[in-house]
Protein backbone atom coordinates (compact mmCIF):
# COMPACT_ATOMS: atom_id res chain seq x y z
CA UNK A 1 0.00 0.00 0.00
CA UNK A 2 0.89 3.38 -0.87
CA UNK A 3 1.66 5.92 1.76
CA UNK A 4 0.79 9.03 1.22
CA UNK A 5 1.67 12.62 3.47
CA UNK A 6 0.03 16.15 2.75
CA UNK A 7 2.53 18.82 3.18
CA UNK A 8 -0.09 21.94 3.48
CA UNK A 9 0.53 25.55 3.62
CA UNK A 10 0.19 29.08 2.18
CA UNK A 11 4.10 28.63 0.83
CA UNK A 12 3.65 32.56 0.29
CA UNK A 13 6.47 32.06 -0.76
CA UNK A 14 7.75 28.88 -0.46
CA UNK A 15 11.57 28.39 1.17
CA UNK A 16 14.32 26.54 1.80
CA UNK A 17 12.86 25.63 5.47
CA UNK A 18 9.54 24.54 3.75
CA UNK A 19 11.66 22.44 0.81
CA UNK A 20 13.76 20.67 4.05
CA UNK A 21 10.57 19.48 5.26
CA UNK A 22 8.93 18.15 1.96
CA UNK A 23 12.51 16.58 1.26
CA UNK A 24 12.77 14.83 4.13
CA UNK A 25 9.29 13.89 4.22
CA UNK A 26 10.46 11.76 0.87
CA UNK A 27 12.22 9.91 2.86
CA UNK A 28 9.64 8.09 5.16
CA UNK A 29 6.70 8.36 2.67
CA UNK A 30 5.88 7.06 -1.15
CA UNK A 31 4.07 10.12 -2.25
CA UNK A 32 3.94 13.70 -0.54
CA UNK A 33 1.33 15.91 -1.73
CA UNK A 34 2.37 19.70 -1.33
CA UNK A 35 -1.40 21.17 -0.69
CA UNK A 36 -1.02 25.20 -1.32
CA UNK A 37 -3.73 26.75 0.40
CA UNK A 38 -5.98 29.41 -1.02
CA UNK A 39 -7.02 30.86 2.00
CA UNK A 40 -8.99 34.00 1.42
CA UNK A 41 -8.43 35.55 5.32
CA UNK A 42 -4.81 35.55 4.22
CA UNK A 43 -3.50 38.79 2.47
CA UNK A 44 -0.91 36.84 0.07
CA UNK A 45 1.68 38.58 -2.26
CA UNK A 46 1.31 35.94 -4.76
CA UNK A 47 -1.52 34.57 -6.44
CA UNK A 48 -2.51 30.83 -5.70
CA UNK A 49 -1.10 30.31 -9.46
CA UNK A 50 2.43 31.84 -8.89
CA UNK A 51 2.18 29.86 -5.36
CA UNK A 52 1.68 26.56 -7.24
CA UNK A 53 3.69 28.14 -10.20
CA UNK A 54 7.09 28.57 -7.19
CA UNK A 55 6.82 25.20 -5.62
CA UNK A 56 6.93 23.01 -8.55
CA UNK A 57 9.85 24.77 -9.66
CA UNK A 58 11.81 24.33 -6.03
CA UNK A 59 11.01 20.88 -6.23
CA UNK A 60 11.47 19.94 -9.82
CA UNK A 61 14.13 17.34 -8.29
CA UNK A 62 11.82 15.49 -6.24
CA UNK A 63 10.09 12.91 -8.24
CA UNK A 64 7.96 11.19 -5.73
CA UNK A 65 6.57 15.27 -4.69
CA UNK A 66 3.19 16.65 -6.68
CA UNK A 67 1.83 20.49 -5.78
CA UNK A 68 -1.79 20.67 -6.11
CA UNK A 69 -4.03 24.45 -4.83
CA UNK A 70 -6.77 23.32 -2.40
CA UNK A 71 -9.92 25.55 -0.88
CA UNK A 72 -11.72 24.49 2.17
CA UNK A 73 -10.89 22.22 4.65
CA UNK A 74 -7.46 20.19 4.79
CA UNK A 75 -9.01 16.88 5.95
CA UNK A 76 -11.23 17.01 2.61
CA UNK A 77 -8.13 17.67 0.69
CA UNK A 78 -6.10 14.80 2.26
CA UNK A 79 -8.87 12.31 2.08
CA UNK A 80 -9.11 13.19 -1.76
CA UNK A 81 -5.69 12.18 -2.12
CA UNK A 82 -5.59 9.38 -0.46
CA UNK A 83 -3.14 10.28 2.15
CA UNK A 84 -3.05 8.73 5.84
CA UNK A 85 -0.87 11.96 7.13
CA UNK A 86 -0.29 15.75 7.77
CA UNK A 87 3.34 16.42 7.76
CA UNK A 88 3.93 20.06 9.41
CA UNK A 89 7.16 21.42 10.08
CA UNK A 90 8.06 23.02 13.53
CA UNK A 91 10.28 25.67 14.24
CA UNK A 92 9.72 26.70 17.96
CA UNK A 93 7.29 25.93 20.91
CA UNK A 94 5.08 28.84 19.44
CA UNK A 95 4.62 26.95 16.13
CA UNK A 96 3.55 24.01 18.43
CA UNK A 97 0.67 25.66 20.01
CA UNK A 98 -1.34 26.57 16.96
CA UNK A 99 -0.25 23.04 15.12
CA UNK A 100 -1.40 20.99 18.42
CA UNK A 101 -4.71 22.67 18.50
CA UNK A 102 -4.83 22.08 14.42
CA UNK A 103 -3.68 18.61 14.56
CA UNK A 104 -6.74 17.58 17.25
CA UNK A 105 -9.29 19.50 14.94
CA UNK A 106 -8.07 17.47 11.98
CA UNK A 107 -8.18 14.50 14.37
CA UNK A 108 -12.08 15.14 15.10
CA UNK A 109 -12.99 15.71 11.75
CA UNK A 110 -11.04 12.85 10.39
CA UNK A 111 -10.09 10.26 12.99
CA UNK A 112 -7.90 8.40 10.16
CA UNK A 113 -5.93 11.05 9.36
CA UNK A 114 -2.62 11.19 11.94
CA UNK A 115 -0.64 14.50 12.38
CA UNK A 116 3.04 14.38 12.08
CA UNK A 117 5.39 16.79 13.47
CA UNK A 118 8.84 17.80 12.04
CA UNK A 119 11.51 19.74 13.80
CA UNK A 120 12.53 22.48 11.50
CA UNK A 121 16.62 21.68 10.56
CA UNK A 122 18.65 23.99 12.90
CA UNK A 123 19.44 26.55 9.38
CA UNK A 124 16.00 27.42 8.99
CA UNK A 125 14.78 27.62 12.62
CA UNK A 126 14.57 31.02 12.33
CA UNK A 127 13.12 30.72 8.53
CA UNK A 128 9.63 31.86 7.28
CA UNK A 129 7.67 32.95 4.56
CA UNK A 130 6.97 36.52 6.37
CA UNK A 131 10.17 37.01 6.73
CA UNK A 132 11.69 36.54 3.63
CA UNK A 133 8.95 38.73 2.34
CA UNK A 134 10.38 41.58 4.66
CA UNK A 135 13.52 41.20 3.68
CA UNK A 136 12.77 41.65 -0.12
CA UNK A 137 10.82 44.21 0.15
CA UNK A 138 13.82 46.20 1.35
CA UNK A 139 16.19 44.95 -1.20
CA UNK A 140 17.77 42.51 1.08
CA UNK A 141 19.60 39.20 0.55
CA UNK A 142 17.50 36.86 0.40
CA UNK A 143 20.26 34.18 -1.13
CA UNK A 144 20.08 31.05 1.20
CA UNK A 145 16.50 31.47 2.06
CA UNK A 146 14.82 30.44 -0.86
CA UNK A 147 15.33 29.10 -4.37
CA UNK A 148 17.22 30.88 -6.97
CA UNK A 149 13.57 30.64 -8.81
CA UNK A 150 11.64 32.06 -6.17
CA UNK A 151 14.33 34.99 -5.28
CA UNK A 152 13.79 35.92 -8.83
CA UNK A 153 10.28 35.94 -8.68
CA UNK A 154 10.32 38.29 -5.38
CA UNK A 155 12.59 40.63 -7.04
CA UNK A 156 10.32 41.35 -9.82
CA UNK A 157 7.40 41.66 -7.37
CA UNK A 158 9.04 44.23 -5.41
CA UNK A 159 10.39 45.69 -8.46
CA UNK A 160 7.17 47.48 -9.19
Amino acid sequence: MTQIAICPGSFDPITLGHLDIIERSTYIYDKVVVGIADNPSKAALFSLDERVEMAKEAVAGLGNVTIESFEGLLTVFARANGARAIVKGLRAISDFEHEFQMAHLNKKLDNTLETVFMMASPEYMFLSSSAVKEIAGFGGDISGLVAETTQARLRRKFAR
